[in-house]
């Protein structure tokens, strides 16, 4: 797919913003907003706030270079993180997303270099209110597929067409990429991003959250080692703390 790119100067923000488009208009354009410098616990990063569209708000954190001046054959460490308000700020142990977060900023860390895509996709996609609603049929007993169904959502909304502009806004054409979701790679890939990289994030379960990842490897066809998610030890657990 052929995407298009487009330099404007916002007044507001007082700097130029860039806007990617593809050749077809089936992608939604994205512009970049804002940046600043923050230092974290995780060491200091560039925050880039990108507008897409729709009116959401997307944040890229980076570390260890400039947008713009890397090559095109130099793969970078990528993660892409779905908004999880109830896991990333609240620490629900419904979910594993507060400790993906925080491993994938200690790897970044580490590794020196890389991004951090912030998304805003809370609940797979379907929003707060609607992950709340599915959390009430959960604790019914139903799986967090079977409760987006029964409230007439989808399983997975999300899209990563706006991830792969963001990613190509920063000069990023090659990655390697931190997920245990084969979905996210197959959707950079689809929209012109090369992955030559899976990386898993492994942490450890829960009781809380241990049947919820059982349905994501069973139903949503995310990979996680026997060492993280054996079968015996998903069959100690209900169901019911699934999110």
């Amino acid at each position: 797919m052929r995407l298009v790119r487009e330099v404007g100067y916002s007044r507001n923000a007082g700097y130029p913003t860039t806007t990617w488009r593809s050749g077809t208009e089936k992608m939604p354009s994205i512009r970049r907003v804002a940046r600043a410098g923050l230092p974290t616990s995780h060491g200091d990063f560039g925050i880039f706030v990108y507008e897409a569209q729709d009116g959401k708000e997307h944040v890229a954190l980076v570390m260890g270079f400039e947008p713009g001046t890397l090559k095109k054959n130099e793969p970078v460490l990528v993660r892409l993180h779905s908004e999880c308000l109830t896991g990333d700020v609240f620490g629900s142990r419904r979910c594993d997303c507060g400790e993906q977060l925080e491993k994938s900023m200690r790897l970044l860390r580490e590794q020196g270099r890389g991004v951090l895509l912030y998304l805003k996709q809370e609940g797979r996609g379907v929003g707060l209110a609607n992950k709340i609603l599915a959390y009430t049929l959960q604790d019914e007993g139903l799986d967090t597929v079977q409760a987006n169904l029964a409230l007439g959502l989808p399983e997975d909304a999300r899209d990563y067409s706006v991830a792969a502009e963001m990613l190509l806004d920063l000069g990023i054409y090659q990655a390697a990429v931190l997920t245990n979701n084969p979905a996210k790679v197959e959707g950079l890939r689809s929209y012109g991003v090369e992955v030559v990289e899976r990386l898993p994030v492994q942490v450890e379960p829960n009781p809380f959250n241990i049947c919820y990842l059982r349905t994501k490897r069973e139903k949503l066809g995310h990979l996680f080692p026997s060492s993280v998610l054996s079968d015996e030890r998903s069959a100690g657990s209900s169901a019911n703390g699934a999110s």
